[in-house]
């Protein structure tokens, strides 16, 4: 049996494709875990009432300042507050998302809203905020609402305390319940440890909760900076960082655990990068780090330091989408099986050092594994790429106009 990366999902199955080598891209099935289907922008950097569908593989699209990386921003941010992360960690300069022009009011409040609607055994859940940005940074708003119903608010009752009200559906002889909750976190991650779950309305709530939260903690930002993957590494760092400077510890984890993902890496790397590939090792040194290395015909073996920009980018982003929870630095919903999850992963400038063929394998490969519902992808993409992905099934482009 070919060994898997421990707590990792089966890949689907899928047929080959003689011309890159990759599988052919299957039809996008249910998601297994509950996914993130919106993202409302209604008031952030040069977003104003900005929806923003998200499918199993989302692209945002435009030219410079259009705002794909912003929309991006907020996807990730919401992802941080859903995990628990302060306010403050999340948002260091929040003046940089209050929408420009934006007047204060007569306190000198300024701030900007987010939000985003998730999908699951729950239905339809709608998750809204509002964020003051000045004079203080704290939680103003948030709503929670599913079924037609409201299922929890918070409001800013008194600028003194570092808290808001919050009033959560109840539906027992106390029809709303009501207590303090802190304005540097977000709400919803905190239901779970206020709710008790003996009222039909209260079940209702954690399972509205629990969809969210597990919908935006299941979220890995992916940004390979090649200028980092180029020098060895210390050996053991087997969780993949956003950056993939660490590619190489990570790589001779999945040479000797992981030997399905492994060989799909394999015959990824044969297909993006130059020359014929025929494995990809790793050499330990001297002094202890690790290298990787790309194996050619003939036995020839060339450190990935000397590849690319391109090529680098496209191997770390290979890596990410044959991977997952298991294997990314990310904390996955502890509380709920694997095979009940989804991972999406966000890329930022995707097709950034990359060409048209490598795109192209990166999204077939994205397609192919998402097939089996465990994987989505969003990214963000140049005018010139747009085209590009357009003709690959399975892809929704979404243009965004400065």
């Amino acid at each position: 049996m070919t060994a898997l990366c421990p707590g990792a999902t089966p890949l689907p199955p899928a047929a080959p494709d003689v011309r890159s080598g990759l599988p052919s891209a299957a039809r996008p099935a249910r998601s297994a875990g509950p996914v993130v289907t919106e993202l409302r922008l209604s008031a952030f950097a040069s977003h104003r009432g900005t929806v923003l569908p998200i499918g199993p593989l989302t692209l945002f699209a435009g030219a410079a300042g259009s705002g794909k990386s912003s929309a991006l921003r907020a996807y990730e941010a919401l992802a941080r507050l859903g995990a628990g992360d302060p306010l403050a960690e999340v948002f260091p300069d929040p003046e940089a998302y209050v929408p420009e022009r934006a007047g204060a009011d007569a306190q000198g409040r300024r701030g900007f809203r987010i939000g985003c609607t998730t999908d699951g055994p729950a239905g339809p859940v709608r998750l809204d905020l509002a964020v003051q940005a000045e004079p203080t940074l704290r939680i103003v708003g948030e709503r929670l609402t599913g079924g037609g119903e409201t299922l929890l608010t918070t409001a800013l009752r008194d600028p003194g305390r570092s808290t808001v009200q919050a009033a959560w559906h109840t539906a027992g002889t106390v029809p709303v319940t009501r207590a303090p909750l802190p304005d540097d976190v977000l709400g919803t991650a905190l239901l779970p440890l206020r709710v008790a779950g003996t009222t039909e309305g209260q079940v209702r709530v954690l399972a509205a909760v629990e969809q969210t939260v597990v919908a935006l903690r299941s979220v890995f930002a992916c940004e390979p900076q090649p200028q980092r993957m180029r020098a060895p590494v210390p050996s053991g760092e087997d969780r993949l960082r956003r950056g993939c400077e660490n590619l190489a510890a990570v790589l001779e984890r999945t040479h000797t655990q992981c030997g399905q993902r492994h060989a799909r890496l394999v015959a990824a790397a044969g297909a993006g990068c130059a020359g014929t590939v025929t494995g990809l090792g790793v050499e330990r040194l001297s002094d202890g780090k690790v290298q990787a290395l790309v194996e050619r015909d003939g036995g020839h073996r060339t450190p990935v330091g000397r590849l690319g920009d391109g090529e680098l980018r496209y191997l770390a982003l290979a890596l990410v989408l044959l991977t997952g929870p298991g294997v990314l630095a990310m904390e996955a919903a502890g509380e709920v099986p694997s095979a009940m999850q989804t991972l999406t992963v966000l890329a930022d400038g995707l097709d950034r050092d990359l060409d048209g063929r490598q795109l192209r394998r990166l999204l077939a490969l994205a397609a192919s594994i998402g097939a089996a519902g465990h994987l989505r992808l969003v990214g963000t993409v140049a005018e010139a790429a747009a085209s590009e992905a357009r003709r690959t099934a399975g892809v929704t482009v979404v243009d965004l106009e400065p």
